[in-house]
């Protein structure tokens, strides 16, 4: 089966236990202002144009389809309003400096990159499915969550869990952990921040709890968004009841991902956040850790 993918990261540390091989699909419902995979947002990828590598060769001016791209004050611009992402300006681009996000990748291609790995997998190691939102394309998931198993590969599926239960139905049977984003308890902030409510977010989560799934939860702590004590109490009172738990990972905001934005035509709208501090981030945690829930500050 095919489908839509952006990376494959090997050796990764921090998308799961022990190392991991992580790999990324495309395309996602969220739209969180401070995200640091934007190239993640389209399934079908985006352009991505890198004017340090430009050589000014003007191959990508005769080869764009629908003239795109323009010179204008000695600046190289792209008409990205009605750019069809077909790819083929990038593959006249030489040095570089165009490429497109996402691409079409088999299934058994990427498992023979995941086998590749194996040697790394102890203590806990294995494949992570991450985005984007993966569980958008469910099918694909699904596949190569149960190829991973059928090699005896531990697997993870990061979720930002903003999609119909029967998606996570598909991949239940295949997924070790499942790496659960939990942004806001109240839906207006979580509106306001991401794009979408979260009450179908909460309620997947809950489920996954009566399926017997286990869960670790990822905040991104996001200053003026969801660092406050109230939203961390609120999330731990919702959180201590359910089964399969495993405890909460706080992720603290930063910039790094801030330089992608203008390659891919977007305006990076955190540029003036700062990173929350160690003290205020062990105040968040102790809320968790009052509530008999095991936290750890990434």
């Amino acid at each position: 089966m095919t489908g839509r993918i952006f990376d494959i990261q090997r050796f990764s540390v921090h998308d799961g236990p022990g190392i991991r091989t992580t790999v990324f699909l495309a395309g996602c419902n969220l739209r969180c202002f401070w995200c640091h995979n934007p190239e993640s947002f389209e399934r079908a990828g985006r352009l991505q144009f890198v004017e340090s590598k430009c050589v000014g060769c003007g191959k990508c001016f005769a080869a764009c389809p629908r003239r795109r791209h323009t010179l204008t004050d000695g600046r190289h611009l792209i008409g990205r309003e009605d750019c069809a992402v077909c790819g083929v300006c990038a593959a006249a681009c030489w040095a570089g400096a165009l490429t497109v996000t996402a691409r079409d990748a088999d299934s058994a291609e990427i498992l023979n990159v995941v086998a590749l790995d194996r040697p790394f997998y102890k203590n806990g190691g294995g494949m992570t499915l991450s985005g984007g939102e993966p569980l958008l394309q469910p099918d694909f998931a699904r596949e190569l969550l149960e190829g991973a198993r059928r090699e005896g590969i531990r697997t993870a599926v990061d979720t930002a869990g903003c999609v119909p239960f029967d998606n996570f139905e598909a991949v239940l049977p295949y997924t070790d952990l499942f790496l659960y984003d939990l942004k806001h308890m109240d839906s207006a902030a979580h509106r306001r921040a991401t794009g979408v409510p979260n009450e179908q977010i909460v309620e997947n989560l809950s489920e996954l709890s009566g399926a017997g799934a286990r869960s670790l939860i990822r905040i991104p702590v996001v200053p003026g968004f969801n660092d406050t004590r109230e939203n961390m109490t609120k999330t731990a009172a919702f959180l201590k009841p359910l089964r399969g738990i495993e405890g909460v990972e706080l992720l603290p905001f930063h910039r790094l991902g801030g330089g992608k934005y203008e390659p891919l035509g977007l305006t990076y709208a955190a540029e003036e956040l700062r990173a929350p501090l160690p003290g205020e981030l062990r105040e968040l945690a102790a809320v968790f850790e009052r509530a008999g829930i095991p936290v750890k500050i990434t």
